[in-house]
C-alpha cells in the first residue's frame, strides 16, 4: 500500500473558529475569520505583570530538566513524580516504619516468589484472517477491497462498527453524490449491511451503485492507499493464556485518565483519544492554541515552563506530545494498542473532574460544560468509554474483537486477559464526588442516602475504583493539599468550593508517622511575594481582595479528617465490592479509612499514583492491597520499587505495577538520555518475545532515549529503561523488576477477588487451611472456577487446568490438586503430597 496523506484537510461545511485567550483580562474573544489573525503586541496587566515577577520561582517548582552546565540545585518540585510519596514529607530516618529485618525478609519472600513456577502462555492473532471474502459485515475493516471485478481498490476505514470510509488509492473519499471527496464528512460514510449472498452499502437514503448493481461481495485486492494512522512498531502476536481461568502475565497501569478531553469544560484539554476520522483529526490542538501559534496556550505555558509550542499535532508532533506537555492529549487509542501489544494487560482509567478550576478557565465547549458539574462530567466521560470501546471493535472486525474490554470484576477481567485482550476498569477521581461539597452554602444534599444512591448509579455505569478526594477538601474527607505556588493556587480554589482554606496547623510528627503538604509560613516568603501571589491567583479567580492564609511553620498537618459521611462512603464501596483508594487524603483521613478497612477486614484497596504516605504503604499490603507507586522517571520508579519490595507482605500474592497520571496534568517520565552508558536499544524483546521498535507516527519517530515518556504508547520502552537503570546498579535487578512488574496483573486481580469475598490461598495462610476430608467433601465435579474459590479460597497456584490449594492431615500440611476441564468445570480433586 502507498503511503497515505499526512496533512488532513480541513472538514468541509466546517468555519474556523478562532478563540484567543487574552490573559491579561482572562478573558476569550471569539474570531470568526481564520484569515485575519490579529497580532500581539506587549503582554499587559497588572495580573501579567505580577505573573512575569513570580514566574520564575514557578516555573523551577514544575517539572523539568536543567540546560547542560546548570549548577546543582533543589528543584522544589510540587509534582515530586520521582518520590515515594507525593502526599507528603517525612524525615529520612521516619519515612519507612518498617525495620531492616523486617524489609530484608519481604525482599527474600520477593525474591522466592519469582522462582515459583509461571503459567504457561501462548499467543493468539491481532486479528481474525482476512479472508477473500469477508465473513461479515464488520470485516473489512482497515482492509482493501474491489466492489466488482475489475473495479478500483478501496481502503475500508471503520467510523464505527459497520460504518466505513470508502478511501481511493488517490487519497478521496467516495461520496453520496456519486463523487468524490477530498476530506470524510457524514456524505462519504457508508453503512455495510447484509443484503441476499452479499452487502448493501448505505449513506443516509442513498444506496451505493456501481457497475449497475447496488449488492456487492467485496474480494480482497491490493493497490489501496492505507487511511492515515499512528503506526505501532511492535511485532509478534499478543501474549494470552491457554486457559480462560489460569495464572495472567502482563503489566498494570492504575491510575490514568483515557477521558480527559471531555474535563474543565472541555477546551483545556487538545485532542481526544478517538475521531471517527482517525488522526488526522483527533491528534489536533486546541484552537487557542493552534491560532495564537502557540502564543496563547496560558495553561500549557504555565505547566511547561515554554514561553510557546509549535502546535501542530498531526503529523508532525514537533513539540507534543512531550513529558512536559500536559494538557495535549497522551492515550490516543494507537498509542494504548502500542502498549497492549507490549505486555499491558489492566489499564484503570479514572473519570476526572474539577469543579472550580472548570470554572476558572474562561474556555468550554457548551452551555451543558460550562455547568462544571463533577457528577455529569465523570457520566459523560463513561459513556465517552464505551463509544471508544465499540470503536475499537470496529478497527479490529466487530464486536467484542478489539483488544480494549471493560470489565466490571475479576473473574471477567481474568477471561479477558488470557483471552490475550486489555482489561479496562473503570475509576473514579474527582474533587466533589456526589456533590458532597463541604461549603455550608451547598444546597445540593449530601447525606447518607443521597450518597448510597450515587454510588449504585456509578456502580450500574461500571466504576469499579474510587478516591474519595482529589484537591478539595469536601464532606467525605479533608484532602493532602499541594504545595508551593501550586498549593497556594488550589488552596484559592479550597476557597472558592468550600468557603475556607486547607486547615493546616503546626504538627510534628511522632517517629514514623507522616504529615500532609507543607505550606507557604510566615516568614518562608515575604509579604510582598505573598501579595503578588496571591493576588494574581485572586484577580484570576475573582477573589481579588480575598487575603489567603499565613500558616505556622512546618510541619503541616490538614486538621480534617474523614468524616462519618466518608466512613458511610467506604463502608458502601466495600458493599458493592469496589475498590478504595485512599491517595489525596490528609493523613488523619487516610489513618482513620486503613483502620476502617483493617477493622472490616477488607482488602479491597490501592494506592494507584504515590499520593499516600509511606507510613501507609506497609498497612495497604498487610491489609491485602495493590500498590502503583507514581511512574516518572525510570530512575526514580526503581527506587520505589525497591522500597515496595521491602513491605511486601508474605500472605499474599506480589506484583507491582505504575500510576501514569497521563492526562492528569501529571508530568510523565523525562528521557535519561542517548549518551547515558546504557541506553534502551531498538529493536530490543519485549514481554513474552515481542519485538519492539521505534514508534512511528506521522512524520515523528519516537526513541525513549531522547523523548522520555512523550504519550503513552512509549511505556513499554520505559520498561525496557527499567530494566537498564535496575541493572545498573544491582545486576541482576532488571530481570528482577520485570518479573515483579509483569505479575502486576495477578496481583492485582487476586486483590481483586478478595474484595469480592473470596478468601486468601491457604498455602500462604496457613490458619486458613481446612482438612483433607473437608476440601474432598467441599468440591464436586462439574463446580466452576469461582464456585471452588468461594468454597475454598483462592488457589496457591493456577498453571493452566490445574489449581493447588493446602489442606491438613495428621496435623501436617498437604497440598490438593483440583483439575479442570477446557471449560472450566471440576473434573477431579486430588492430593500431591
Amino acid at each position: 500500500m502507498r503511503n497515505a496523506p499526512l496533512t488532513p484537510p480541513t472538514p468541509p461545511g466546517r468555519r474556523p473558529v478562532v478563540r484567543l485567550v487574552l490573559t491579561g483580562a482572562v478573558a476569550a474573544a471569539v474570531v470568526a475569520s481564520a484569515v485575519a489573525i490579529p497580532s500581539y503586541g506587549s503582554r499587559g496587566g497588572t495580573l501579567l505583570a505580577r505573573y512575569d515577577a513570580t514566574k520564575a520561582a514557578v516555573l523551577e517548582s514544575l517539572p523539568h530538566v536543567d540546560p547542560p552546565g546548570t549548577p546543582p540545585h533543589d528543584h522544589n518540585n510540587p509534582l515530586t513524580k520521582n518520590s515515594l510519596s507525593r502526599a507528603g514529607e517525612t524525615g529520612p530516618e521516619t519515612q519507612d516504619p518498617t525495620t531492616a529485618a523486617e524489609k530484608a525478609a519481604s525482599a527474600a519472600y520477593v525474591a522466592a516468589e519469582r522462582r515459583t513456577a509461571d503459567p504457561t502462555l501462548t499467543t493468539v492473532p491481532v486479528m481474525q484472517p482476512r479472508l477473500l471474502h469477508p465473513q461479515d459485515r464488520y470485516a473489512m475493516a482497515n482492509g482493501c477491497y474491489s466492489l466488482t471485478p475489475g473495479s478500483e481498490p478501496l481502503y475500508f476505514k471503520p467510523t464505527k462498527l459497520g460504518t466505513y470510509l470508502l478511501y481511493d488509492a488517490h487519497r478521496r473519499f467516495v461520496t453520496a453524490a456519486g463523487g468524490k471527496a477530498d476530506a470524510p464528512s457524514p456524505a462519504t460514510e457508508w453503512t455495510a449491511r447484509p443484503a441476499g449472498d452479499g452487502l448493501r452499502l448505505t449513506s443516509g437514503s442513498t444506496v451505493l451503485k456501481q457497475g449497475g448493481r447496488t449488492t456487492f461481495v467485496p474480494t480482497r485486492t491490493s493497490g489501496c492507499t492505507a487511511y492515515p494512522e499512528a503506526q505501532i512498531g511492535i511485532t509478534g502476536d499478543p501474549v494470552a493464556g491457554t486457559t480462560p481461568f489460569q495464572e495472567v502475565r502482563g503489566y498494570v497501569d492504575a491510575h490514568t485518565h483515557g477521558m480527559a478531553f471531555e474535563f474543565l469544560g472541555g477546551d483545556v484539554h487538545c485532542g481526544k483519544p478517538w475521531d471517527k476520522y482517525g488522526a488526522p483529526y483527533a491528534l489536533v490542538d486546541c484552537p487557542d492554541h493552534t491560532y495564537t501559534q502557540g502564543y496563547g496556550s496560558v495553561l500549557e505555558t504555565f505547566l511547561s515552563g515554554r514561553p510557546s509550542h509549535d502546535p501542530v499535532g498531526w503529523p508532525t508532533f514537533k513539540d507534543w506530545p512531550a513529558p512536559e506537555s500536559l494538557t495535549h492529549e497522551g492515550t490516543y487509542w494507537r498509542w494504548l494498542e502500542r502498549s497492549w501489544r507490549g505486555g499491558q494487560r489492566i489499564f484503570v482509567n479514572l473519570l476526572v473532574e474539577n469543579n472550580q478550576l472548570c470554572q476558572i478557565y474562561p474556555l468550554h465547549k457548551n452551555a451543558e460544560y460550562a455547568k462544571c458539574d463533577d457528577m455529569e462530567s465523570i457520566h459523560r466521560q463513561a459513556r465517552d468509554m464505551y463509544q471508544m470501546q465499540n470503536y475499537i471493535d470496529a478497527q479490529f472486525g466487530g464486536p467484542g474483537k478489539g483488544f480494549y474490554r471493560i470489565v466490571t470484576n475479576p473473574f471477567q477481567a481474568r477471561k479477558v486477559i488470557n483471552a490475550g485482550k486489555m482489561a479496562v476498569i473503570m475509576g473514579i477521581e474527582t474533587s466533589v464526588p456526589f456533590g458532597c461539597t463541604s461549603n455550608p452554602a451547598a444546597t445540593q444534599p449530601c447525606d447518607p442516602a443521597s450518597i448510597d444512591r450515587q454510588l449504585s448509579e456509578v456502580h450500574r455505569w461500571g466504576v469499579r475504583q474510587m478516591e474519595l478526594v482529589n484537591k478539595f477538601d469536601n464532606a467525605l474527607s479533608g484532602v493532602a493539599g499541594d504545595n508551593g505556588e501550586t498549593g497556594a493556587i488550589v488552596n484559592q480554589a479550597n476557597f472558592k468550593e468550600t468557603g475556607s482554606y486547607w486547615d493546616m496547623r503546626h504538627c510534628e510528627p511522632a517517629d514514623g508517622e507522616s504529615h500532609d503538604k507543607d505550606q507557604y509560613a510566615a516568614p518562608a516568603i515575604s509579604p510582598e511575594q505573598q501579595d503578588a501571589l496571591f493576588g494574581a491567583i485572586g484577580e484570576l479567580n475573582g477573589l481579588t481582595g480575598v487575603a489567603g492564609p499565613v500558616y505556622p511553620p512546618p510541619d503541616h498537618c490538614n486538621s480534617r479528617g474523614l468524616t462519618t459521611l466518608g466512613e458511610d462512603t467506604i463502608r458502601g464501596l466495600a458493599e458493592r465490592h469496589m475498590i478504595f483508594d485512599p491517595d489525596h487524603m490528609s493523613v488523619a483521613a487516610r489513618n482513620s479509612s486503613l483502620d476502617q478497612i483493617e477493622a472490616m477486614k477488607y482488602p479491597g484497596v490501592v494506592s494507584s499514583h504515590s499520593w499516600s504516605t509511606p507510613d501507609a504503604y506497609p498497612r495497604i499490603y498487610r491489609a491485602g492491597g495493590f500498590i502503583t507507586p507514581y511512574a516518572g522517571d525510570s530512575t526514580g520508579f526503581v527506587d520505589k520499587w525497591r522500597a515496595h519490595v521491602g513491605w511486601a507482605d508474605p500472605r499474599y500474592y506480589f506484583g507491582i505495577g505504575y500510576g501514569a497520571d497521563m492526562n492528569g496534568l501529571g508530568a510523565q517520565g523525562d528521557p535519561r538520555g542517548a549518551d547515558v552508558p546504557n541506553p534502551v536499544t531498538y529493536p530490543f524483546t519485549g514481554m513474552e518475545g515481542v519485538t519492539v521498535h521505534r514508534q512511528h507516527a506521522g512524520k515523528r519517530v519516537y526513541d525513549i532515549n531522547v523523548d522520555g515518556v512523550a504519550q503513552y504508547g512509549l511505556y513499554p520502552d520505559w520498561i525496557q529503561d527499567l530494566r537498564k537503570v535496575a541493572d545498573a546498579a544491582h545486576p541482576g535487578d532488571g530481570a528482577a523488576i520485570e518479573e515483579d512488574m509483569s505479575r502486576g496483573a495477578e496481583a492485582y486481580l487476586q486483590m481483586w477477588e478478595r474484595a469480592e469475598g473470596i478468601a486468601p490461598d491457604s498455602c500462604r495462610n496457613p490458619d486458613l487451611r481446612r482438612s483433607v476430608t473437608a476440601v474432598q467433601r467441599l468440591l464436586h465435579p462439574g463446580m466452576g472456577t469461582r464456585a471452588v474459590m468461594e468454597a475454598v479460597g483462592q488457589p496457591y497456584t493456577r498453571l493452566g487446568r490445574h489449581y493447588t490449594f493446602c489442606a491438613t492431615s495428621g496435623g501436617r500440611g498437604v497440598r490438593m490438586q483440583v483439575t479442570f476441564s477446557p471449560a472450566g468445570e471440576v473434573t477431579g480433586v486430588r492430593r500431591l503430597t
